[in-house]
């Protein structure tokens, strides 16, 4: 009798073994498919980015540079504009100019950005060729007397450089289906009118909205204001649960953005995919952004109109994003 008792209590754990090795055979194979899939779309995302993108070809100055800021990272944001001829804002520089210019800090523990905009008027040292307008360090010597500019001004050391044709910034608007941006002012620009408060755009009016100084009294520091306003919007909405449960969508802003974007060599896709990574815990909210201090305005001797920096205030934050507290710094300054 106990015989066929334990037979019986045999033949009933079978089922249970045989549910469980299912199971587990279900999970192996969705887990397999999974990681086919994943590594499709990263593959997929990696072929695109790096196909479309451009390698800056000697980004960063020689000679002596400032030290690394620890475990932060600077990344210098450069807005320019190849079809610049073409564009009846613009200045008729040779060598075209730098209208955006951003170094963005990277805390340490990934959870605070800080976007630092640097007015184009800005008059500076520019290296070999005395104080000058900063814009006028790219149509000298490209990226890199650009690099070396920001460097010296701030004396901490650029990780990486980031330069992106203003073409892409109407094409990676649309790719993430509009973004909706705060403006401080109503106004008009090419054809659009934007409100005091929330501004939903496209491409075409985001590029008319960051583009636009003639219709501020205070020209620069409003537009500068305008592209900060911007990169909030679009920051808010890659990190938004709409767009990173969306692969097509990720796969549009990667496309549409690398397609007009040059960076220095070290920003290939696995470096991205690292620092993308290390950036997991950051939130839209730990994105803050200023510009660097000001002191009024100037005439140069041969009759340039000017910004003119702060000296003590740019030390301090020189202090601040070496000791990676651009978050301390701010409470303490009025953010742009």
């Amino acid at each position: 009798m106990s015989g066929r008792r334990a037979l019986a209590r045999s033949h009933r754990r079978r089922p249970v073994r045989r549910a469980l090795l299912i199971a587990v055979g279900l999970l192996t194979l969705v887990t397999i498919v999974l990681a086919v899939v994943v590594s499709a779309f990263i593959g997929g995302l990696a072929h695109r980015y790096d196909a479309g993108r451009t390698v800056i070809d000697s980004p960063f100055p020689t000679g002596a540079r400032p030290s690394a800021t620890g475990g932060a990272v600077n990344v210098l944001l450069i807005g320019s504009d190849s079809r610049a001829r073409l564009d009846p804002d613009h200045d008729g520089a040779a060598g075209g100019r730098a209208d955006v210019l951003m170094l963005a800090h990277l805390s340490a523990d990934r959870r605070q950005v800080s976007l630092i905009s640097i007015l184009r008027d800005s008059w500076v040292d520019v290296p070999g060729h005395g104080t000058a307008k900063i814009n006028a360090a790219y149509s000298w010597g490209g990226v890199a007397l650009t690099v070396q500019t920001v460097e010296q001004l701030l004396d901490v050391r650029v990780d990486h450089v980031a330069e992106m044709d203003f073409a892409g910034l109407a094409d990676m608007t649309d790719a993430l289906g509009g973004v909706t941006v705060d403006s401080s002012t109503a106004f008009d620009a090419r054809g659009h009118h934007f409100t005091v408060g929330p501004n939903r755009m496209d491409g075409d009016t985001a590029l008319a909205f960051v583009r636009e100084r003639y219709a501020f009294a205070d020209a620069d520091h409003t537009r500068v204001r305008n592209q900060q306003a911007f990169m909030r919007a679009v920051v808010q909405r890659v990190v938004s649960q709409d767009t990173l449960t969306s692969p097509e969508t990720i796969q549009r802003f990667v496309s549409s953005s690398s397609e007009y974007l040059a960076v220095d060599p070290g920003l290939d896709f696995s470096a991205l995919v690292r620092l993308g990574w290390s950036l997991r815990d950051f939130r839209a909210a730990g994105l803050s952004t200023t510009t660097l201090p000001s002191a009024g305005g100037g005439t140069s001797d041969d009759g340039q109109s000017y910004v003119r920096i702060d000296r003590s205030a740019v030390s301090s934050l020189t202090i601040a994003l070496r000791s990676d507290d651009v978050s301390g710094w701010l409470a303490t300054h009025a953010a742009g």
